[in-house]
């Protein structure tokens, strides 16, 4: 925690880009163009986290991280690769707040329990739309959930299709949605929650249907790892059956 006035902190801050506005302290905020407290009513975030260890993938400025560390989070990691505005608004308010948030610089591609360790709670707020391997994503996340571990999916949806029971996903190969390039993808709900089931989630609620206009939240429980292996051979043995015309080879 630095020494600098309400008002040198202010200044300091101002150097930075962020997209959240973060409280420092009771009289200095972050100018973050989200707005403070903008979403995070609509996440399903547990006030208590005590004793909960959480992977904050995609943390960018470090929000989520810093407000699960708040809510007594006994552990918390924040995963970016930063390649935007870079780290130095996270790495300011790490400081500032004086917080114990691990950051781990890997790209969601790149996530692996072996190294990254496996969480409680696993946030992915904002973040799948923007990948082209959306579906790899949600198993690297997966991954790295516990067995009964939740995971908190926050993302743009397809509003034409979004009471559609057949899962669909829009692909977006130029700006079309909010004039952002990064914007990939458009999944319906359906699609969003057979992901999840496809990357090892027993139970996927649609928690906010829609807020913000397109954008959705969705609460997935982690199976167990015996469950996710006979999913896997399951799978495996689905989609690789081999079929016969006419008599068994050899016969």
């Amino acid at each position: 925690m630095s020494e600098m006035t309400d008002n040198e902190l202010r200044e300091a801050a101002g150097q930075f880009f962020w997209w959240h506005s973060i409280r420092l302290r009771d009289n200095v905020v972050t100018p973050g163009i989200s707005g403070e407290n903008a979403a995070i009513s609509v996440m399903g975030i547990p006030d208590d986290l005590t004793g909960v260890s959480v992977l904050d993938v995609g943390c960018w400025d470090g929000y989520y991280s810093f407000e699960c560390e708040k809510r007594g989070a006994d552990r918390v990691v924040a995963s970016d690769i930063w390649e935007t505005s870079g780290r130095d608004a996270f790495d300011f308010a790490h400081h500032e707040l004086d917080s114990k948030v691990e950051p781990l610089e890997s790209s969601v591609y790149d996530l692996d329990p072996d190294y990254a360790g496996r969480f409680d709670l696993v946030l992915f707020l904002g973040v799948l739309y923007h990948l082209k391997h959306p579906l790899l994503a949600l198993e690297k996340i997966a991954s790295c959930t516990k067995p009964g571990g939740r995971i908190i999916v926050d993302t743009i949806i397809d509003i034409k299709s979004q009471l559609n029971l057949q899962p669909v996903m829009i692909f977006h190969p130029g700006s079309e949605v909010s004039d952002d390039p990064t914007t990939w993808w458009s999944p319906n709900p359906a699609a969003v929650a057979m992901m999840l089931g496809a990357s090892g989630c027993l139970e996927v609620t649609n928690v906010t249907r829609l807020y913000s206009g397109n954008r959705s939240v969705f609460h997935a429980i982690k199976a167990s790892d015996a469950e996710c292996e006979e999913r896997a051979r399951q799978e495996y043995k689905d989609r690789h059956r081999q079929i016969f015309y006419g008599p068994w080879p050899g016969k």
